[in-house]
């Protein structure tokens, strides 16, 4: 079975009339992360990568990945596969090669109309709905799906109570004349609500989606065994309930007169057919998604406490792996299983806010690796180590690298950690402006590096939510990224470099925007020492020079009271008297 995989699933192509079919990594929930019973792009490629897409045809199959998952894609990738960046080449210009007129069959539930129009859309391809997943018609051994209840977070902890997020939907629905918000961002509904789950490994997202209504009712679609009596008693009348597959029924009772609020981007072509049939409706951007970017202040006071204890757990890893790599052997998942440790000393620690990269010298070089039994290299002395981790806690989300030595490295590397460095301050410093977006600090970020004929293939830095997904939106630091930066923002600054075969280097600061004398900036969340043995410090301005000295004197003022004697001293030689 698992060596005709392939060839099993285009015999469900002649049953449904089709040339050809598209699987994306998400399911119907959008995600970055997905149930292992929905895992259905790594089940047919063997890739296990947040983002990619498969095209099968009859003859050819593909499996589209950003930069940041070339490497991983080359490795993990079945037989019958051809990895393409998908930034280089859309699926739509495959297709287009094609002089007959092509039939290609989708899932409606995992896929939004722009997502289709984007990467698929083009004269001599017809896209087929099918509500069948195909997928789920050959994979006879899938794992069943856990229900897990939701449960509601505190107001000491969410900052704001759900009626007033109830309030400001409403308003802004009254004021655009709409009647309903569709919220098909689990997310969002996360956000409104005050509520989290048990659906996702590595976010405490609640799986379900929402109708918000201008008569401040909530009609909340989920399945019933996710939903407890004390979540019922919480919301009395609030919220009625709906399982997904009665949300047909559901819409038909609504008057014609009704109308709709969709979001452009987790829209499923699915419920976008189902309002358009019988409702008006405009189709946005939900406005949550800019509503949850700003965090309030006890959401950003709280973020800040979940980073000292992050910080902690971060700085002594970083002292035992230095101080231990002679010693023992330490391999990329023992450390990784060491540093989750660290994490679960403090009882507000939850989980890994994602699968943790944990990658030595080669290794260290795919962006987004994951070490396993097959490609578990034993840390030596003279690699360079890359750790990119975060946790989730009851009070905040975290997410940090940092790239670490164990012996002196060669003046080429120790170079180009340094102007990864100088990328890294210059965003951290950089003077905010009203209309400042990611796209100009993207610019900054990378600057230090071309000048030498370098760059990455990944953004600088992405939207951090708070006890929610690691990568939000819509703020980003990215090539593309046009939204402005706005006070309670969080982001990640992370530039890097990586030599395929040969290393990675990384260095991320979560931070968050905050108005200082009418003027906006930058405040470090994270408290993790960077590594000074692979700086060149004559490549660092007295600026950059103060700046970092300055860092290691915050993180060791935080810090010092939750350390041991020897780190302590250890993390003192940081900071230049």
């Amino acid at each position: 079975m698992k060596k005709n995989k392939l060839s099993i699933f285009r015999k469900e192509f002649s049953i449904y009339n089709i040339d050809g079919y598209i699987i994306p990594k998400n399911d119907k929930f959008f995600g970055e992360y997905v149930d292992p019973s929905n895992e259905r792009l790594k089940y047919l490629t063997g890739f296990s990568g947040s983002a990619g897409q498969a095209l099968v045809l009859k003859k050819k199959a593909f499996l589209f990945v950003d930069g940041r998952y070339t490497l991983q894609a080359q490795k993990e990738i079945k037989k019958g596969f051809k990895v393409i960046q998908i930034h280089k080449t859309k699926p739509l210009e495959i297709l287009k090669k094609n002089k007959q007129k092509l039939r290609i069959g989708f899932d409606p539930k995992l896929y939004s109309t722009a997502s289709l129009i984007n990467l698929f859309k083009t004269k001599n391809i017809k896209l087929i709905p099918i509500i069948k997943n195909l997928i789920d018609e050959i994979w006879l051994d899938k794992p069943k799906q856990k229900f897990n209840k939701f449960f509601i977070l505190k107001t000491q902890y969410a900052g704001q109570d759900y009626k007033h997020k109830i309030n400001l939907i409403c308003n802004i629905l009254k004021k655009r004349r709409l009647k309903n918000l569709l919220i098909t961002a689990p997310e969002n509904v996360a956000w409104i609500l005050n509520i989290r789950g048990k659906d996702n490994s590595f976010s405490p997202i609640p799986n379900c989606n929402a109708i918000v209504n201008d008569k401040k009712k909530i009609t909340l679609i989920v399945d019933n065994r996710k939903i407890s009596k004390n979540f019922k008693l919480k919301f009395g009348k609030i919220i009625k309930y709906f399982n997904p597959s009665n949300i047909t029924a559901y819409l038909n009772n609504l008057d014609n007169k009704q109308n709709f609020l969709i979001d452009k981007i987790t829209c499923s072509f699915f419920y976008k057919e189902k309002i358009e049939q019988r409702f008006k409706y405009v189709e946005e951007i939900d406005p949550i998604f800019f509503l949850k970017s700003k965090k309030n202040d006890v959401e950003i006071n709280n973020t800040i406490k979940s980073h000292i204890s992050d910080g902690t757990a971060l700085t002594k890893f970083i002292f035992w792996i230095k101080n231990n790599i002679n010693k023992l052997k330490i391999t990329e998942l023992s450390a990784l299983k060491k540093l989750e440790q660290f994490r679960k000393k403090n009882s507000n620690y939850i989980s890994p806010s994602f699968n943790t990269i944990s990658g030595s010298g080669p290794n260290g070089a795919i962006v987004h690796y994951r070490a396993n039994n097959k490609t578990n290299r034993k840390i030596k002395i003279k690699d360079i180590y890359l750790c990119d981790s975060g946790g989730q806690y009851h009070y905040g989300t975290t997410d940090v690298t940092r790239t670490i030595c164990f012996s002196k490295q060669s003046q080429k590397i120790r170079d180009i950690f340094t102007k990864v460095l100088k990328g890294h301050i210059g965003v951290a410093t950089y003077n905010l402006k009203k209309n400042t977006t990611g796209k100009q600090l993207d610019i900054v970020a990378r600057s230090p590096l071309k000048k030498a004929g370098l760059d990455y293939a990944h953004g600088t830095g992405h939207g951090v939510g708070y006890f929610l997904n690691v990568h939000e939106g819509p703020q980003a630091i990215s090539k593309i990224n046009n939204v402005r930066l706005e006070e309670g923002m969080i982001l990640s600054n992370e530039p890097g470099y990586y030599e395929s075969n040969k290393f990675g280097i990384r260095i991320e600061n979560l931070v968050f925007i905050k108005k200082y004398k009418k003027k906006l900036r930058f405040e470090n969340l994270t408290l993790a020492p960077i590594e000074k043995d692979l700086i060149n410090f004559k490549l660092l301005n007295k600026k950059e020079k103060k700046y970092l000295n300055e860092y290691h004197k915050k993180i060791y003022f935080i810090l010092s009271s939750h350390l041991s004697k020897n780190e302590k001293n250890w993390l003192r030689s940081f900071i230049n008297k």
